[in-house]
């Protein structure tokens, strides 16, 4: 991993997070986790942002898109937490800022991680507590890439589906990496969720470290 200014590759899969204002709530009820998910449906198909997994979580955002354009990112995510943040404010009275500031993302070599960044992801209620199965948390890609429900949020990555010749095939195969010991690259992931970095071979690390979007 090497810490880096805001990159952008087209069609690379971008790991976007986005945190409340000083770590404070920004999901207080199931209205608001389905107001945002409607709103990210809404926002990713208008700037053809592919949404490859998710997580929402009480007081922050994990999102795994790829896109052509760092544009279609930058004006998802703006419009998004505009959009929400009035929402929250016009629904609980309150005003100022809901979130942490822009977005912080990290580029994902998807050959290498990307579907460890999924299962960093969607592993995220396990980890803080809130569930003991993943597929127990609604908020989430996992039932979907886990356990074939439809969900029209998420638009499978292309490793994804070479997992399996059908549905039962990648997602027996997909649930197999949650029982797999990638400590080390998790490690690597949480690093860079914390923004603006890449994660991927030494290699690819080199390429994308004279890129900036």
């Amino acid at each position: 991993m090497a810490r880096v200014q805001r990159l952008f590759m087209p069609g690379m899969p971008l790991h976007v997070v986005q945190r409340g204002a000083d770590r404070q709530i920004c999901f207080f009820d199931p209205a608001d986790f389905l107001w945002y998910l409607q709103q990210l449906q809404r926002h990713s198909h208008a700037q053809s942002c592919a949404l490859h997994a998710y997580v929402l979580m009480t007081n922050h955002v994990h999102l795994l898109l790829s896109a052509d354009s760092v544009l279609a990112v930058s004006r998802m995510m703006k419009a998004l937490g505009q959009e929400y943040a009035h929402y929250i404010n016009w629904r609980r009275h309150r005003s100022g800022p809901l979130w942490d500031g822009r977005y912080k993302s990290c580029v994902v070599q998807d050959v290498s991680y990307l579907l460890i960044c999924q299962r960093y992801i969607e592993l995220n209620p396990v980890r803080a507590g809130m569930v003991r199965y993943s597929g127990h948390y609604r908020w989430s890609s996992y039932r979907c890439n886990a356990e074939g429900r439809e969900d029209a949020l998420v638009c499978p990555h292309s490793l994804y589906l070479s997992m399996g010749k059908n549905k039962g095939e990648r997602q027996q195969a997909y649930t197999a990496l949650f029982h797999a010991d990638e400590e080390t690259a998790l490690q690597v992931l949480r690093a860079a969720s914390r923004g603006n970095a890449v994660v991927g071979s030494a290699k690819f690390v080199r390429e994308l470290q004279t890129r900036k979007a």
